[in-house]
């Protein structure tokens, strides 16, 4: 474990087989705020480690609404316009299966180069393609430093609309020419548990954000619906890595738990480590 000002992380995930059948997480209600369809994958983790999940989703994916750039940017890829595909998200890969099947078309075998193995599975499942190149940690700049690149070789840039431009950025630095496109927004969510209210009456323990997107939509719905900021003191607020936890910070939201690892079970991992402790 180690600990600087105050945040604990998780060096090492534990062994499943070695987790005891009481954990730090125990009993612990921990509210999940990932989009509907990315809720279950964290939620079966933290029941797996005894904690009591609390759906409350914050944000939405949708596709843009002006379609006709990612559009026009399938087109060319179904044509051979491009050398290399570059996915960032598995948000970005449900949205272009979506797409390609409602244009009637389908990618060519070209190299493609993933962030962490979800996204990977997801491009291999939904729009069967190999992946060549899988980032070991979740960030940007790590997934541009696996990707190799030339003078001259057309990379397609499907992401967020609100995606940071590094990756593009350290791309293009290589003399890559890269064409990036939007292929999702994210919107405010809706539905789950009445969080305010748990909040107010002392029911929750932990708050988990697992984007900046999660974080910032987390305080707008906190505030349309009646919540209020003073009701997170005490609380243990968990970010899956350090992007995501500096918009915490500066959004006044500190983040006590960011893992090591910057994955779904490595934040569960550190979340029982600091309780543990």
């Amino acid at each position: 474990m180690n600990a600087e000002n105050g945040t604990v992380t998780a060096d090492r995930q534990p062994d499943d087989a070695l987790r005891p059948s009481a954990t730090g997480l125990t009993g612990k209600r921990v509210v999940v705020t990932r989009a509907p369809h990315q809720a279950a994958e964290l939620a079966a983790l933290l029941r797996e480690a005894g904690a009591l999940p609390i759906l409350y989703p914050c944000l939405a994916i949708e596709p843009p609404e002006d379609l006709r750039p990612l559009d026009v940017a399938l087109h060319r890829a179904a044509a051979g316009d491009f050398d290399d595909l570059v996915l960032t998200s598995a948000n970005t890969v449900h949205i272009l299966a979506q797409r390609l099947q409602a244009l009637g078309i389908s990618l060519p075998a070209f190299p493609v180069a993933a962030v962490g193995p979800r996204t990977a599975a997801a491009a291999e499942t939904l729009l069967g393609l190999e992946v060549e190149v899988v980032a070991g940690e979740h960030v940007a700049e790590v997934l541009a430093t696996n990707v190799t690149t030339g003078t001259g070789q057309r990379i397609l840039l499907p992401q967020s609309a609100i995606a940071r431009p590094v990756l593009a950025d350290l791309l293009r630095a290589t003399g890559a020419e890269v064409t990036v496109v939007a292929a999702y927004r994210t919107v405010l969510g809706q539905g789950g548990e009445a969080v305010p209210a748990m909040l107010a009456s002392g029911q929750i323990e932990v708050l988990t954000f697992t984007s900046s997107s999660t974080a910032v939509n987390f305080l707008k719905r906190l505030e349309n619906e009646g919540g209020h900021r003073r009701d997170l003191t005490g609380l243990c607020l968990a970010a899956i890595g350090p992007i995501t936890a500096d918009k915490m910070a500066k959004l006044g939201m500190p983040a006590d738990v960011v893992p090591v690892s910057y994955t779904l079970s490595g934040l569960v991992a550190a979340l029982e480590i600091h309780f543990a402790s």
